[in-house]
């Protein structure tokens, strides 16, 4: 037996469409907040009026054309004539939810609903009128669950007075939905678009439904900026861990370099210094640097001026070799990241070993990547690990190269006992010099 069409019926299409409701207004949030500048909007709660403007016209344009759709194509679920406004003014203040009131109510006047203009530009004016009073965390933190702790605000209310912001700000849209409702039908459907039954379950369902179009865009929303609140913790963790590293590496250099120079105050005072000069001027070199990142050019320049120093200490004993690829000198590098390697090839290799040293420094460029090596003849080591090593050098360059690229990044140790030791790092080329300033 064939089957005649099914029609659903009124209950049946009007929560098909308040669900599509959810939906589009969830749509539109998502787009808007994948825009820089719309999202730096979001992030301050002081906005000047250029921001303003943009807010409003960036999220009223599209909610004006939601209430063409419905004018034009019946397509009832795009118009958020009363969330939007209410939204707007609830994030950006008053006259920018009667700006986004104005746009959604234009189409529906032209149309005939002669209540759609004043009534959207009301609701704008009332999300901006509780902006003004209420604390901006509490708009934030809006959600429709409040009515399952609402004795819990009575009696929080009735025995301390004390206002619970949450109450008030789910009671606004439903305020807004029941006067709706009530316009709608004293005037009917020709002056006012409401959607409704006579059935007053169904007037619960819209007005409850109305509440979610207001918390899901301000969820959305919120959640972007506690994402770019973690980020910008993040970097100043990463910008923190970097400066205790540094701040590792820089006494352990000045206490090394410092017993050189008072071994030799007796002995040769005027070599002592001119070690101090040298020093001095490093120091202030660094001192001015104020840079997490450098050109591998800048870091081998302040190599140069440390290995000054070390070739007065150990004279004629000490032959340093460079092997530099020119174009390996603009590549990015930590600062202070060649140093530690230097230095411990000097003292842990080189200077111990009886006879002449030979300290080679290299870098060329492979795959993307800047690769540098330290090598140096002497004594070596019997534990060729990074974690391993004698001295915190090696350690703290390690950590370094794992807290900035990752783990995949580490210092490769090859040593053998009497041969010397090789050390080498690979770091990936950066698209563009960008430098990680020292935040003070």
């Amino acid at each position: 037996m064939i089957q005649g069409p099914r029609f659903l019926s009124a209950e049946q299409a009007l929560l098909i469409t308040l669900m599509v409701q959810l939906a589009v207004v969830a749509t539109l949030a998502t787009m808007l907040v994948r825009y820089r500048r719309f999202r730096r909007i979001l992030l301050t709660e002081r906005r000047d009026w250029p921001e303003r403007l943009v807010f409003a016209f960036a999220f009223g344009l599209p909610l004006m054309a939601g209430v063409g759709s419905r004018l034009l194509l019946r397509y009832d679920a795009a118009d958020l004539s009363l969330a939007g406004p209410f939204i707007a003014g609830l994030i950006a203040g008053p006259y920018a939810g009667a700006i986004v009131g104005s746009l959604v109510g234009l189409p529906a006047l032209f149309a005939g609903e002669v209540i759609a203009v004043p009534f959207a530009v009301g609701s704008g004016f009332a999300g901006g009128g509780l902006r003004a009073v209420c604390p901006k965390e509490a708009i934030w933190h809006f959600s429709p669950f409040v009515f399952t702790g609402l004795h819990r605000y009575a009696w929080r209310f009735l025995r301390r007075f004390q206002v619970d912001w949450q109450v008030a700000l789910i009671a606004a849209p439903v305020g807004l939905e029941v006067l709706r409702q009530a316009l709608g039908h004293r005037f009917g459907v020709q002056r006012l678009f409401h959607l409704g039954v006579d059935a007053p379950g169904m007037t619960l369902v819209v007005v409850l439904a109305t509440v979610l179009t207001v918390a899901v865009p301000i969820k959305i929303w919120n959640s972007a900026r506690i994402e770019h609140k973690l980020q910008e913790q993040e970097q100043l963790l990463l910008a923190a861990r970097l400066d205790a590293l540094g701040n590792q590496i820089n006494p352990h250099f000045l206490f090394n370099t410092l017993t050189s120079i008072s071994s030799l105050i007796r002995s040769q005072p005027e070599t002592a210094r001119m070690l101090i000069v040298k020093l001095s001027g490093l120091l202030r070199r660094l001192l001015r640097s104020q840079d997490h990142f450098v050109t591998l050019g800048e870091e081998l320049a302040a190599i140069d001026e440390y290995l000054d120093i070390e070739c007065v200490r150990f004279g004629p004993r000490l032959r340093v070799t460079k092997d530099i690829a020119p174009d390996s000198l603009g590549v990015v590098v930590p600062s202070l990241i060649l140093q530690p390697l230097v230095e411990n090839a000097l003292r842990h290799g080189l200077a111990p070993k009886v006879g002449d040293g030979e300290l080679v420094l290299r870098s060329a460029r492979e795959n993307g990547h800047a690769v540098i090596e330290v090598i140096d003849n002497g004594l070596g080591m019997a534990d060729a690990r990074p974690d391993g090593a004698s001295g915190i050098g090696l350690r703290n360059v390690n950590e370094r190269l794992t807290v900035i690229y990752g783990a995949n990044y580490r210092l490769q140790l090859q040593s053998e006992p009497g041969r010397g030791t090789r050390v080498r790092m690979e770091i990936p080329e950066l698209a563009l010099p960008e430098r990680l300033a020292a935040r003070v």
